[in-house]
């Protein structure tokens, strides 16, 4: 389990840097890491890091209670 949440935490950490590049500097890094990747691969990659913010979103509400 301690593996999963580090994968999932490294996940969470890449789509926030990507974010922060993209507002700051527009360069996406997920498209750059991927380059000469499928294009459906992006979308993949995106949803997994939207999903992945959803549930830390439900752990740090239970970390607070």
């Amino acid at each position: 389990m301690r593996m999963l949440n580090n994968i999932l935490f490294s996940l969470l950490i890449v789509g926030g840097l990507n974010w922060l590049l993209v507002g700051i500097f527009r360069f996406d890094l997920i498209a750059f890491l991927f380059e000469g990747a499928i294009p459906t691969s992006y979308g993949v990659i995106y949803i997994l890091v939207g999903v992945i913010v959803i549930c830390s979103l439900s752990l740090f509400k239970k970390t607070n209670d």
